[in-house]
């Protein structure tokens, strides 16, 4: 379910913002969704750390290693200190 919100804008960027979504084939509702959207993403270190943990896991997943491998290494290194 969505809901509404009410943004005031003064009318030369409305008439802007209408013909931009106009030539784009989109509502100018779908572009302040999608510019939201963007917006909360950019700004959400939590999703950023997702994301990150993500990459580097597959990446170590593509070089062979495995979570013991993490836990040992991560081991051995605390030891040196």
């Amino acid at each position: 379910m969505t809901t509404q919100m009410i943004v005031r804008i003064d009318p030369e960027l409305k008439t802007k913002v209408n013909n931009l979504a106009k030539a784009e084939g989109k509502s100018i509702s779908e572009v302040i969704r999608e510019l939201l959207a963007e917006y909360v993403q950019n700004r959400d270190i939590g999703s950023y750390i997702d994301d990150l943990w993500g990459r580097i896991g597959t990446k170590l997943t593509k070089r062979g290693v495995r979570p013991v491998d993490i836990q040992r290494v991560i081991k051995e290194t605390r030891a040196k200190r």
